[in-house]
């Protein structure tokens, strides 16, 4: 009897370990500077471009009240808001769009982590000036609503949440954090 010759098996070959994105630092070892300062100008450049949104909508809103047949019959107190709010909105505009422009104007550069702490303080200006820009508009339309001393008071109490949410809670939740490095 004659065999004939089987066909070998192929040797199973080993999977291939899945691509995956890189996980946080903590997960998996250290980042190095240069990867740590890219990627946290890349979350910058995000929420920026989420802010910048913001500014755009409220400068519109802005604009368009000029031109409305009411803009008339603004007090001289009211239109002096107006002008206010419309230049903190265009110059938070303009202050949001700068580490924008520095990256691009640094493009490559190697003192990447510095692009990126210089724009993190222009952040936070910004976050200033479209804090008083919103409180700004709220103002104007609450006075010509409901009248100068409850638009004040309402004006005020929305202040104060901008302050409390953008500048006293992350000072307040970084404290901890810094004292526990």
């Amino acid at each position: 009897m004659t065999s004939t010759p089987q066909p070998s098996q192929p040797e199973p070959r080993p999977e291939p370990e899945p691509q995956s994105q890189p996980a946080a630092p903590a997960a998996f070892g250290p980042e190095s500077p240069g990867a740590r300062a890219d990627r946290r100008l890349v979350e910058l450049l995000q929420e920026l471009r989420v802010l910048q949104t913001g500014v755009q909508i409220v400068f519109a809103f802005l604009l368009g009240v000029a031109f409305t047949p009411r803009f008339a019959e603004l007090t001289d107190g009211q239109q002096d808001i107006y002008v206010t709010t419309l230049l903190l909105a265009v110059i938070s505009s303009a202050v949001f769009a700068t580490p924008v422009a520095l990256h691009r104007g640094l493009f490559r550069h190697p003192g990447k982590a510095r692009i990126v702490k210089v724009s993190v303080h222009i952040a936070q200006l910004g976050l200033l000036l479209l804090a008083g820009a919103l409180t700004g508009a709220v103002l104007l339309v609450l006075d010509v609503v409901l009248g100068g001393g409850t638009a004040v008071a309402i004006t005020c109490v929305v202040a104060l949440i901008f302050a409390g949410l953008w500048f006293v809670l992350p000072w307040a939740v970084r404290r901890p954090l810094r004292d526990a490095d």
